[in-house]
Parts: structure tokens; sequence; C-alpha cells
């Protein structure tokens, strides 16, 4: 058959589907809907016969948990790739330099608003005083420490791999990991030095901008299965926590949530109105990447989509967001290492009767500022908590109290960690000119962004 026939049957075809079918937006919210009735269906079910969980559970957690590693494996080729394209591509931005301290500089701000926001609401609801947990915390396995971050800058192979073995009743599997800032390292020098060699290198960059579209085009083809990816991660977290593993830490909970929600509702539309941009048109183009950021609790997991969103609905040049996205993912996190840290580090320090100086308030506001880039590479809550009660001499057995919430509080700190992620690059660019501000307040037609074609023929 002609490929005209076939074009003009598709699109019939498409003219005869609900609008909602064809439109990404729609489909994300339905996959949410699908996905909290899924996990109440799943929840009411009976476990397996041998005690296990049951066959809905186990189809939801697969097929969730396999969509968030299709992302994580495009996380190495696209911060790699992205990085050298965006060094070489660099060399026409006058203010490179100046891109990056302004980056990290906000950041920083950023990040000390919101631990002070996590400092008030934890003085004010004071959680370790109205809970009934007991006090058997147990130490955690991995701690946050200034010499990891030092250690961890220096990369251990040539894209920062890591791989681990285990051996469960008999068998060994192995399990390989990555380091986002090795990664960023590597590929940092690698670009620097292919812009050093000159002419030379054009073949190689060539290459490396063309392995950048062949990776942009299978994300593509990743993200487009969002939906199902947003439905399976949600009835399985519908069906594992639910609001039972609250119990006696609601009021920390809630604290927690408080906090995340005055970031994310009062602080980024304050920063976002003070510099001249609409707040509608900049939560509608980071949405997708925060209610997936939400379901899959993984900033590295979301970095993909974190990424694409900053450039393609938010206006920010690709050559300045796949610099600055990833290194967010990586030592930006509101979440996880301001508000969290600032409201369990009081929880803990009431549990167990420790008074705070101001002093102590201070070395809280510090170690979120500076703290999240001591974790990078393991980021995550509970080693910048660890960092935290270490830093206040508080004891490390508190991290335990909390790890009966930690899944439902993980879920709303990873959204505000990824909104920031998206926020400063923006900011940034506003600021220094180079904001696509047409793309910023584009109308949004479903799609949160273009295919890559749509835009080259645009």
């Amino acid at each position: 058959m002609p490929s005209s026939a076939l074009s003009t049957r598709a699109e019939n075809t498409s003219r005869h589907l609900p609008k909602w079918a064809g439109s990404f937006g729609p489909q994300i919210v339905a996959g949410l809907v699908v996905g909290v009735i899924l996990g109440l269906v799943a929840r009411s079910l009976p476990a397996a016969a041998d005690g296990n969980e049951n066959w809905l559970v186990g189809t939801v957690h697969t097929i969730g948990m396999s969509y968030v590693k299709l992302l994580t494996v495009a996380v190495i080729p696209l911060v790699f790739t992205a990085i050298v394209s965006s060094i070489a591509n660099l060399r026409e931005v006058a203010n490179a330099a100046r891109l990056a301290v302004q980056t990290l500089l906000w950041f920083a701000i950023t990040a000390f608003i919101a631990v002070v926001i996590g400092i008030v609401v934890g003085l004010l609801t004071q959680p370790g005083a109205h809970t009934t947990v007991s006090g058997e915390g147990k130490e955690p396995a991995t701690t946050g420490s200034w010499w990891a971050f030092v250690t961890g800058l220096v990369p251990s192979n040539f894209l920062g791999l890591g791989a681990k073995t285990t051996v469960t009743e008999g068998v060994a599997s192995t399990s390989l990991s990555f380091n986002v800032l090795q990664l960023l390292v590597v590929a940092a020098a690698i670009g620097i030095a292919a812009l050093k060699v000159g002419a030379k290198a054009e073949p190689f960059l060539q290459f490396n901008a063309s392995l950048l579209a062949i990776v942009q085009k299978v994300l593509w083809w990743i993200i487009r299965l969002a939906p199902i990816g947003t439905a399976a991660l949600i009835a399985n977290a519908v069906a594992t926590y639910g609001w039972d593993a609250i119990g006696s830490l609601g009021w920390f909970t809630a604290a927690v949530y408080i906090g995340l929600a005055l970031v994310f509702f009062v602080v980024y539309p304050v920063l976002i109105r003070a510099h001249g941009l609409s707040v509608r048109a900049f939560y509608s183009g980071v949405w997708p990447a925060t209610q997936l950021g939400f379901v899959s609790r993984s900033s590295i997991g979301t970095l993909p989509l974190t990424e694409r969103v900053t450039e393609r609905n938010l206006g920010v040049p690709r050559e300045y967001a796949s610099f600055a996205v990833p290194l967010g993912a990586t030592t930006k996190m509101d979440g996880c290492a301001a508000v969290y840290p600032a409201i369990a580090a009081i929880f803990v320090a009431e549990f167990y009767g420790v008074p705070l100086s101001v002093t102590d308030y201070l070395l809280i506001v510090v170690v979120s500022v500076i703290g999240s880039a001591a974790t990078a590479g393991t980021t995550g809550a509970t080693v910048m908590l660890t960092l935290t009660l270490s830093t206040l001499g508080l004891p490390l057995a508190g991290v335990g109290l909390l790890l009966a919430v930690e899944p439902i509080v993980d879920m709303g700190r990873t959204a505000v960690n990824v909104t920031g992620q998206a926020l400063v690059p923006t900011i940034v660019a506003k600021r220094e000119g180079i904001l696509d501000e047409a793309r910023y307040n584009a109308e949004r037609t479903g799609d949160p962004f273009q295919d890559d074609d749509a835009v080259a023929a645009s």
C-alpha cells in the first residue's frame, strides 16, 4: 500500500478517536486515576497462597519498576552525550562561566529558603512531641559524610559504574549502579578536552551529536509509555503503603507535607512571578516531570523527562539545560536535603529529649545548603538525614524511627526536588536573557512537548 494511503488512513482514524486519546496530559491524569483504582482493588484482594503479595500487586510492581528502569537506562547515554554536546555548544556562549555560577547560587538560595521553612514548620508542629512510635530505631546502613563527597568526585571507571553482588538462599546475583556525579566529571573532562584538541575533535563531536539525537529519539518512545508507568507506579504505592503505615507518625508526616506544600505552592510561585514569568505556564510545563517524580520517587529516574520538559516546555536552551538539570538531579533537592532533614532533626531531638540551640539550627541551615553535595551520587533523604544528625550529635538510631513513613513522604519530597531542578535553570535563563519566552508561554495542547520531528518541521 502506498505511504500516502497509509498516512490518509491514519489521519482518518485519528479524527474518530476521542480528543483525550491522542493527548498526553489527559492520558497522564487517566493513568493516575486508573492507578488509584487498581491500587484499591489490589489491597482488597487476598494474599497469595504462599503468603506473598497477590498477583495484582506483583503485576503493577513489576510494570512500574520496569518503566523506571527504562528511564534509568537512558540516563547514562543521555547525560554523557548531552554534557559533551553542551560544552561544545557553550563555546558559542560568552557567559558560560557566569551561567554555572548563577546556577549554583540559585541552588543555594532556594535550599536556604526551603530549610528555613522546614525549621519553622518543625518548631511550630513539634512532631517529636506528638508521636507514639517506639524508641527502637535501627542504625542506618549508609551514612553521609563530607569525605564521601570528595572521594566520590573521583571516577572509579569510565562511566562511574559500580557493581554489587548479593547472595540470597545460596544464589548470587550482581547488579550494576552508576554515580551521576562521576559521570558528570568524566563527560565534562572529555568535552573540555575535545574543545582543546580543536579541529581534530570535530568528527567526534559530530558523532556525539548524532548519538545524542538517537538517544533522545529512544527516550521519546520511552516517555510515551508514561501513562502506563504512572498507572502501575501509583497502583503499587496505594496497594503497598496505603495510609496504614502513617499510624503513630501522622503528625510528622503532616509536618513534612506542610513544609513541602509551602515550598511548592508559595516559594516557587513567588520566585517565578518575581522574574516576570507566568506561574501557570511554569507548572503546566513542568507537570509531567513533577508527577513522574511523585509516583516513581526517583530524581535520577525522572532526570530524562525533567531535562526534556525544561528545554521543550520551559524554553531553556538545550546547551544550558543539559548541564544544569543533571547537576540539579544530584545536588538540588529542596525536599530531601532541606525541608525533610530540618523537620526530621527536630523530631529526633524532641524524641530523645535533646534541646537544640540557635547554633544547632544554624548548623541545620549550613548542612542543608551545602550538604546535599556531600550526598551526591548516593542521593537520598536517609543519607542526607544521617549527615545532619551526625553534625548535630544526635543519635543516628533516630533514622530508624521514621522508616515506616519513608515511602509516603518520599513521594512528596521527590516531586518538590524535580520541580526545583527545572525551576532554577528557568530562572537563570530568564535572568541571563536566554530564555525562549515564546516557548515558555506557548499554549499547552495536551502534549507536554513535541517530538523532535515535529519541532524540526515547525
